[in-house]
């Protein structure tokens, strides 16, 4: 079933049948297959993780460049305030020299600096008449200035990219800039989002009596998908013993990880767990101290398939696939540890004495540059209306009473 609740029907939980949350951390960091790695193109490699090693090609700049459009001349003490156009130094043009102190070399931003010069004159400083450049009366060259001298961001062979480094725009042009057309980068799973029940229907079919539309498969799916997870399907099983067994069979014969919403409790119609069984899906864990969350499940297929059967409540489904499958994912995939952010308590927030809370929160920077998180706390685990006004949750460790304002907490973004 889709919805359900934090705890076992019909059973008391003890502590000493929940897992904590280091330990839940800990055991699917330590089953977590690796998906491996290939090569692609550049332009497809946007977003993906690095798994190679990337070393500077050659110097950068590769030569003495200008920095500023003007002219190029040799410096003394006793430079001229005139000086002759001897020609011109363009970017991309072979390197041009300059043979008389009294001339110059007009140049372009980017163009090498030519031989037998060692000063750049802005065109802003200098004051053309005919075939000859004045220096204004306020231009005071210096030797050296506006010229980027060759190797100084950093020489051949110095180590640029690691592996595990996620490619954004500034990794990106750093592979284009040393001729890494081929790039090696981390395999991305297939994955199957796979919800349970006959109370979900189709997000754009009517409400029947007693239906809700889809939407933890959704919620899901579009986290991992921000966090680069493009190959995500959607899948649903309705509440059937036998459909549930040939589906499982089936979606675990196609995809590298299932991520299922809901029917892993133990209720007359959760049928999830003796089809994973059967499949040779062995538990690794289930049910942790927190709240939200709690009936969470964690296994591994006989050839190495991962399965996370999240709770089937909205919120908790989103704080388990936050906190436990999307950092779990990312790590299989060689990503170097991303940390949650430290943030301040802008509210008192309700502790549970034996629990772990995750707290939905709102965040934003006080004058003072620190974090503030305000919680939003939704009135149950199947409330996620105030979902939208909030970027991540705060996780509070067990407590009596209430965390006051100004507590320092993690905090995990959606």
């Amino acid at each position: 079933m889709l919805w359900q609740l934090d705890s076992f029907p019909g059973t008391m939980d003890t502590m000493s049948e929940l897992i904590s949350v280091s330990q839940a951390e800990a055991l699917i960091a330590e089953h977590m297959p690796s998906f491996g790695s290939g090569q692609v193109s550049l332009d497809d490699a946007v977003g993906r993780v690095l798994r190679q090693s990337v070393h500077a090609e050659h110097d950068h700049p590769p030569f003495d460049r200008v920095m500023m459009d003007g002219i190029a001349v040799r410096w003394s003490e006793a430079m001229p305030r005139r000086l002759r156009v001897a020609g011109s130094q363009m970017a991309g043009m072979r390197r041009q020299s300059l043979a008389d102190a009294d001339a110059c070399l007009e140049v372009t931003t980017g163009a090498m600096l030519p031989d037998g010069c060692d000063c750049v004159i802005p065109v802003e400083q200098l004051r053309r008449d005919g075939d000859v450049y004045l220096l204004r009366d306020d231009c005071r060259p210096m030797a050296g200035q506006f010229i980027h001298r060759r190797g100084s961001d950093c020489t051949q062979g110095t180590l640029l990219l690691s592996s595990g480094m996620r490619l954004g725009p500034a990794e990106m042009a750093l592979l284009a800039a040393n001729g890494v057309a081929k790039v090696e980068v981390a395999n991305t799973p297939s994955m199957a989002i796979v919800s349970t029940g006959d109370e979900l229907v189709e997000v754009d079919a009517p409400l029947g009596e007693g239906q809700i539309r889809r939407s933890n498969d959704t919620a899901v799916r579009a986290a991992l998908r921000l966090h680069g997870f493009d190959r995500v399907v959607m899948e649903h099983i309705a509440d059937d013993e036998a459909e549930t067994r040939v589906r499982i069979a089936e979606l675990l014969e196609r995809h590298d990880v299932l991520v299922l919403s809901g029917g892993v409790s133990m209720g007359q119609r959760d049928y999830v767990p003796e089809a994973l069984a059967a499949q040779g899906v062995r538990k690794v864990l289930h049910r942790i101290a927190q709240k939200p969350g709690k009936p969470m499940w964690f296994g591994l297929g006989p050839r190495g398939q991962v399965v996370f059967a999240l709770p089937g409540n909205p919120v908790s489904a989103l704080v388990c696939a936050t906190r436990y499958a999307l950092p779990a994912l990312r790590a299989a995939q060689g990503e170097s540890a991303i940390s949650p952010e430290t943030v301040c308590l802008d509210g008192e927030v309700d502790l549970n004495p034996m629990l772990v809370s995750f707290v939905p929160a709102h965040v934003k920077t006080d004058d003072q540059g620190r974090l503030m998180a305000t919680p939003v706390p939704s009135k149950t685990s199947g409330d996620f209306s105030s979902l939208p006004r909030t970027q991540g949750f705060v996780q509070l460790p067990p407590g009596t009473g209430k965390a006051p304002s100004g507590t320092v907490a993690t905090f995990w973004r959606w």
